[in-house]
């Protein structure tokens, strides 16, 4: 039947599925890149990179066992695996997804999460999160002989409290949980910026002025007159990580809100009847969610010098000599805490 219906394909259709099988492939080499760089390098056994890895896995996991069936199911058109795969599908591709999401509110609280202990609390609780929001669309499709049939795979949208109720919890409170946050970290990296242009090299050091933010300690500038010869260039590296962290904050942000919030609105729309999707908007939009897969590798690692070695490190095994860059001169880490988590957490 598979041949019958490869056959048929259109030329278009086929290019889509090539495509969407190599973003498949790509989202699973990337996110198993991640998981074993931070398993074998000790200088990544950090709490933080605890919870890239735990995400790194959540993403795998979508690489691995939704992602493909999407494939086979778009380019079938129709469901040919059965009821019973049809909610197994169903059931991790949402709870999946709305753990992945889960991840990125719970990474943008990093600086709460200081022991592997507090790390696993957070993960236990994202993964119940996850299941709850899933359980109630069990509950409601055991029994229905007309769910996951032989022909379409869909997620009904016909209790309109449930829908409410899954949106909400999977995505626009945690982007709302994310927004605040990471406005709260734009509005402490400003006025830290700003105080180190207007200070310069001047000693305003006081023990006790600290600016705390959510948890966060927020420590001002304070280069005393025996520093003066290298205030300069470590108040210009200071600055340099805290436009680099801006961006990726911004990077970060920015590609969470593109890749799921059109899928979300459909959604809701749907399920208020307000709007008919079709089949094709559907998908695009699904495998929009699903590219943010593949990009939460990238975007919390690539920014991470400590990861940037360790991926060469995996990738030239072999190489007993590394070529390394000589070491820029370092401004104290209390100086360049604030923005410490945002392109990654630093080993």
């Amino acid at each position: 039947m598979l041949s019958i219906t490869a056959s048929n394909m259109t030329t278009d259709m086929v290019l889509v599925v090539i495509f969407l099988s190599i973003v498949t492939q790509i989202t699973a080499l990337m996110n198993s890149a991640v998981i074993l760089t931070i398993i074998n390098t000790k200088k990544l056994h950090l709490p933080a990179n605890y919870l890239i890895c735990s995400l790194a896995v959540t993403d795998f996991l979508v690489a691995i066992l939704v992602m493909p069936l999407s494939v086979l199911y778009i380019a079938t058109k129709k469901w040919l695996l059965g009821c019973v795969v049809c909610e197994a599908w169903l059931s991790v591709d949402m709870t999946c997804c709305t753990c992945s999401i889960l991840h990125l509110c719970a990474i943008a609280l990093d600086c709460h999460w200081r022991t592997p202990r507090h790390v696993a609390i957070m993960v236990t609780i994202t993964w119940t999160i996850s299941v709850l929001i899933l359980v109630p669309l069990l509950w409601r499709h055991s029994g229905d002989d007309n769910f996951g049939n032989y022909t379409k795979c869909l997620i009904k949208h016909d209790h309109i409290g449930y829908t409410i109720y899954s949106t909400f919890g999977a995505f626009y409170i945690p982007m709302a949980i994310i927004l605040i946050l990471y406005y709260q970290i734009f509005i402490a990296a400003r006025t830290l910026y700003h105080k180190r242009s207007s200070s310069g090299a001047q000693c305003k050091w006081r023990a006790s002025s600290h600016n705390c933010l959510s948890s966060c300690c927020v420590a001002p500038t304070s280069l005393c007159a025996s520093e003066q010869s290298v205030s300069e260039p470590m108040t210009q590296i200071c600055a340099s990580r805290e436009r680099k962290a801006a961006r990726t904050l911004g990077l970060n942000l920015g590609a969470f809100i593109v890749c799921w919030l059109p899928f979300f609105v459909k959604e809701l729309l749907v399920g208020l009847r307000g709007f008919h999707a079709s089949a094709q908007v559907s998908d695009f939009l699904t495998w929009l969610g699903y590219v943010n897969s593949l990009i939460n590798p990238l975007l919390y690692t690539s920014f991470n010098e400590d990861f940037k070695q360790a991926f060469r490190k995996l990738l030239r095994c072999n190489d007993a000599h590394p070529t390394r860059k000589p070491a820029a001169p370092m401004c104290r880490r209390k100086d360049c805490a604030p923005l410490r988590h945002l392109g990654g957490p630093l080993g």
